[in-house]
């Protein structure tokens, strides 16, 4: 959520950011301001409204003290109490009315970000590794099936389209991969862990912008107060949210693996074949809680953090920063990690690592005591570290071999408790 108080004294700099991702919203902002405006001027009468009962009491308490009658007064005070209580409820209305409003109202880009409309506008950073050279290379739909680590149509009998269903040896191979980022993230990343409830509560969605603007996307229950979680980026940033956090435990970095789950899982098409494009799938997702002046510092190391994965499994990928039209609702800068797979062809993302600035600890009323004692909002990052099952697909894809088998990185071997997954009689 913007500070109302930027959009009071820069309005038209901040349409003007606004505008660079595409579309307009001075309309929602001269709203906010007219809002704002009649919020402030009520405020302002409620103070002079205050000030006049006090001092009318003080009168009465004097007149009483000397036996004087009082009741010409007290009938003054009796009025002015109810004005109040009327002001006082149109003030806590367009309060309300204001909050929702800005909840509307997007994040801003931030300076550094390529201004562009769409994702011909974002840019590659850096990419790692090299292509795998593989002359006519399947799809995992089609090794999944070879070495029946995937079964995708008793997915669909059990739950529908765009469901997952590893088993055997998909089943063990996805386990061992969260466990191996897991391990990675904590003990070589200095995160520390943390298994939250699947379950959040509707403020915490709104804590992390998820809602308003993506409910309809949302797995909701109890009439939409309680949701399923989209991602562990909610339940881990909201940790803290009402609390005031000392500077020196700044930055807070918590890596968590959940379930996800989201209603819209995307077009028809060779982008949705398999399990490219879900409704529920695994994430192991990073956050950091940090201070302003550091975060953008903590964005390039988490953005480094997500990659280090990539890099162990000696799979090809790139960096892309997003443009100010791609990017995410809350979002002030983001670089998507993709990698590539053989079997589409094509890079597919498995992280967004973002900066939030202080857009979602606002909504939170997330705080850190600084130096001089005085409260600020945090700056909140996330990022997946990584996600499944694309992350999945590309490793069997780019480790497949002539026989049929699926050859495991080195760093995997432990985890999954054997070199390769070859064809196997059993269902």
């Amino acid at each position: 959520m913007l500070d109302i108080r930027l959009i009071r004294e820069k309005p038209d700099f901040v349409s003007e950011r606004l505008a660079t991702r595409g579309g307009s919203d001075e309309a929602k902002i001269a709203e906010v301001l007219r809002v704002d405006a009649e919020r402030r001027k009520i405020e302002t009468q409620l103070q002079r409204l205050q000030a006049d009962r006090n001092r009318l009491s003080k009168e009465i308490g004097a007149k009483r003290s000397r036996n004087e009658p009082s009741e010409e007064l007290e009938v003054q005070v009796r009025k002015i109490g109810d004005e109040i209580g009327d002001l006082a409820q149109r003030a806590s209305a367009l309060d309300q009315e204001q909050r929702n409003l800005l909840l509307e109202i997007a994040n801003l880009p931030h300076e550094s970000v390529p201004i562009g409309k769409d994702p011909s506008g974002n840019r590659v950073v850096r990419s790692w590794g090299e292509k795998p050279q593989l002359s006519d290379p399947a799809d995992h739909v089609a090794l999944g099936q070879k070495l029946k680590i995937l079964d995708l149509e008793r997915a669909a009998k059990l739950s529908g389209s765009d469901f997952i269903c590893f088993t055997g040896a998909g089943a063990r191979l996805e386990r061992a991969l969260i466990n191996f980022m897991i391990d990675l993230h904590t003990r070589e990343h200095g995160y520390t862990e943390i298994s939250p409830p699947f379950l959040v509560r509707r403020d915490c969605m709104i804590g992390t912008s998820q809602l308003p603007k993506l409910e309809a996307e949302m797995y909701g229950l109890e009439e939409n107060q309680l949701f399923l979680v989209p991602t562990a980026e909610v339940p881990l940033t909201n940790l803290h949210r009402d609390e005031i956090l000392n500077v020196a435990d700044l930055p807070r970095k918590f890596v968590a693996y959940t379930p996800c789950f989201r209603r819209e899982a995307g077009a028809a098409g060779r982008e949705t074949r398999g399990i490219i494009r879900v409704h529920q799938f695994d994430k192991v997702e990073l956050v950091k809680i940090t201070m302003p002046e550091k975060s953008y510092e903590e964005l390039e190391s988490l953005t480094a953090n997500a990659e280090r994965v990539l890099q162990l499994l000696g799979l090809h990928y790139r960096v892309v920063e997003l443009c100010t039209g791609d990017l995410g609702f809350g979002s002030a800068k983001t670089y998507d990690i993709e990698v590539w797979s053989p079997g589409q062809n094509a890079f597919l993302e498995v992280s967004s690592c973002s900066n939030f600035e202080d857009f979602q600890a606002r909504r939170m009323h997330l705080r850190f005591k600084d130096r001089d004692g005085k409260n600020r909002l945090c700056h909140t990052l996330n990022g997946s570290g990584l996600a499944l099952p694309r992350l999945f697909a590309a490793l069997i894809e780019s480790y497949q071999q002539s026989d049929g088998s699926v050859r495991l990185p080195e760093k995997l071997r432990d985890y999954f408790g054997a070199e390769k997954i070859e064809m196997t009689k059993h269902e």
